[in-house]
């Protein structure tokens, strides 16, 4: 039989998860004075319903990083140009550049002008697969255990050969970015991944779809202020920018010229 939950119960649980924030059994049924039996029929029920993912003591919000890379590529390509055309100006000539795992990612490779001489290392296979028709690109590829979910390696063997690299710029893959949460991943050894590069990389920005802000995910990567640019789009959110501009990140707006000029 279908499970019914109280709507006010449903409604507190699906405004967190809406908000990226990962829910607890034991919380919730302190929270609402249940049994963790009764609060893990309502997860199981959201669950059912594609609401949320359940994870061992809990559940994670359905997002970006629990689709695979392979879709994630065909979602908001413009916005993702958009996003990708204001990061160009970060690109200096003849540099180091590490491309993180992600569709944003892929886009700012699409938009590569054939000048800037670069060498670009990369654990992604789709941007890698991207890179290698470019005669103007020194491509370095870091191995490890292809994560399918993510697009790429994170594993321990990635973290390690990151940490013998001196990156001149990193750009971070799409994660949820809030003052509270600061850039944070759904999974740990990606956020591990993504630490490695922070500290190795002189400097390191992020491009930001307004999906992925004001949200956070359970494993913390760095603070917001630790980025030196982020890249939201041309009508991101007020309150979420001016939180993490008062929170002292530097933020950059793509251009909506940019968007309007790929429809």
């Amino acid at each position: 039989m279908p499970h019914d939950i109280p709507s006010s119960r449903r409604d507190t649980i699906l405004a967190r998860l809406s908000a990226g924030q990962p829910v607890r059994s034991g919380a919730l049924a302190e929270e609402f004075g249940l049994s963790e039996d009764a609060i893990r029929r309502d997860l199981r029920s959201l669950a059912a319903e594609g609401l949320c993912r359940r994870v061992y003591g809990g559940a994670l919000p359905v997002v970006e990083g629990a689709t695979p890379m392979t879709e994630r590529v065909g979602e908001d390509v413009q916005r993702k140009h958009a996003l990708a055309d204001a990061a160009l100006q970060f690109l200096e000539p003849s540099s180091f550049v590490f491309l993180d795992n992600g569709s944003s990612n892929l886009a700012l490779v699409e938009k590569l002008p054939p000048y800037l001489n670069l060498t670009i290392a990369t654990s992604s296979i789709t941007i890698a697969a991207a890179l290698q028709q470019r005669d103007d690109i020194d491509l370095l590829m870091v191995g490890g255990v292809i994560d399918r979910m993510v697009g790429g390696a994170v594993d321990g063997t990635a973290t390690e050969a990151i940490l013998r690299l001196n990156i001149d710029l990193c750009v971070l893959g799409a994660c949820p970015l809030s003052v509270e949460g600061g850039v944070s991943a759904y999974d740990p050894a990606d956020a591990t991944f993504k630490r490695a590069l922070t500290a190795r990389s002189r400097s390191t920005i992020a491009l930001a779809t307004s999906d992925k802000l004001g949200r956070r995910a359970p494993h913390r990567v760095c603070a917001v202020d630790a980025l030196t640019h982020i890249v939201v789009e041309h009508d991101a959110d007020a309150d979420s920018v001016h939180d993490l501009t008062e929170a002292g990140a530097t933020l950059t707006r793509a251009d909506r010229q940019a968007l309007r000029g790929q429809c």
